[in-house]
């Protein structure tokens, strides 16, 4: 009897063991992703914060890390050096590094619009692109110019300070030399800097704000670019599927529950520098531009923004129309087609 006790409490013993085992083995096997982000901790990217906080990432057997960007980080560098798995950029940017021979492939777009826009005082007399001559224009440099380029083109305005055209100041990543009227226009974003005009005083009846989107020159933002090399294992690609499927459900999310997203945003702010109010703000305008996509690329949107980047004026992003620079492998691992 003490005997079948002992047996009984050995196998019991026995099971418990196998299965902490289990779960060990399991918690190991997740497979570690690591994503760079174009800017800093913000509700534009509260998908992914959403997906990691809610477990989405870990359910899909993934341990995700996620490193915030900045003013000296520049994505397709991180990558290249094997910094990250995947980054978060914008088109022009991620050719820009493709023709260059960053091999960056499009592996999802999350952001169906974009949210590029030139934001002016009203008191410059500025009612349409045609006023833009003779005047200073903000831009941002390192990739984001081109849009603006393609424009002033399209326009046919010299931005070379010429007569007739138009003076391009390198514009910092604030809206300083609009408060300070160093400039005419300055770029912003709908869900960032246009927010840091008002908030310096400057209400919206004083501004004329001219977004990309509807000036028929926007550029794809904001898609998910991995490494052509990798991108040659079926197994990576099953992974970056699971990465994916799971990030989009973290965009769904976020667009369901705002007020829940952006604490989750706020909770992983180390800097601490984002007040609530204007990640509410920034997480309702970056929902407009998720809408509508399902995560996979429309190849119209990206021909769109090849067409842009090529008629740049005389200095193109890119010299030649690129070749394997998306894919819907990954998404239709993810299952979004």
């Amino acid at each position: 009897m003490t005997t079948t006790i002992l047996s009984k409490l050995g196998m019991t013993g026995l099971i418990a063991a196998a299965l902490g085992f289990a779960a060990v083995s399991s918690a190991s096997a997740a497979d570690s992703l690591t994503l760079q982000l174009k800017w800093v901790t913000q509700a534009q990217f509260a998908g992914y914060y959403v997906a990691k906080d809610k477990g989405f990432y870990k359910d899909a057997g993934l341990d995700v890390t996620i490193k915030a960007g900045g003013p000296d980080i520049a994505p397709e560098q991180v990558i290249a050096g094997g910094g990250a798995d995947v980054i978060v950029d914008w088109m022009p940017a991620a050719l820009a590094a493709r023709e260059k021979g960053v091999g960056l492939v499009n592996i999802a777009q999350p952001f169906k619009k974009s949210g590029m826009e030139l934001t002016c005082r009203a008191e410059t007399g500025i009612k349409s692109p045609a006023d833009f001559k003779g005047h200073t224009l903000g831009v941002w440099f390192f990739g984001n110019e081109y849009p603006f380029l393609s424009w002033m083109s399209k326009l046919g305005i010299k931005t070379d300070g010429s007569a007739g055209g138009v003076k391009v100041l390198k514009q910092g990543f604030n809206v300083d030399p609009l408060i300070q009227k160093q400039a005419d226009c300055v770029s912003t974003m709908t869900y960032n800097e246009y927010w840091q005009v008002i908030d310096a005083g400057i209400p919206a009846d004083k501004l004329v704000v001219f977004k990309y989107e509807e000036q028929g020159v926007s550029t794809l933002e904001d898609g998910l670019y991995a490494m052509e090399a990798k991108l040659k294992d079926p197994a990576y690609v099953a992974k970056l599927g699971k990465f994916v499927a799971a990030s989009m459900k973290g965009w769904t999310y976020a667009s369901a529950h705002p007020d829940e997203a952006v604490k989750i945003v706020l909770d992983n702010d180390a800097s601490g520098a984002q007040t609530e109010k204007h990640q509410a703000r920034m997480l309702g305008e970056v929902n407009k531009l998720t809408a509508g996509s399902n995560g996979a690329l429309v190849p119209a949107d990206y021909e769109r923004t090849v067409k842009e980047l090529l008629s740049a004026g005389s200095d193109p992003v890119i010299t030649k129309e690129p070749t394997g620079a998306w894919t819907h492998a990954v998404t239709d691992a993810a299952g979004l087609k």
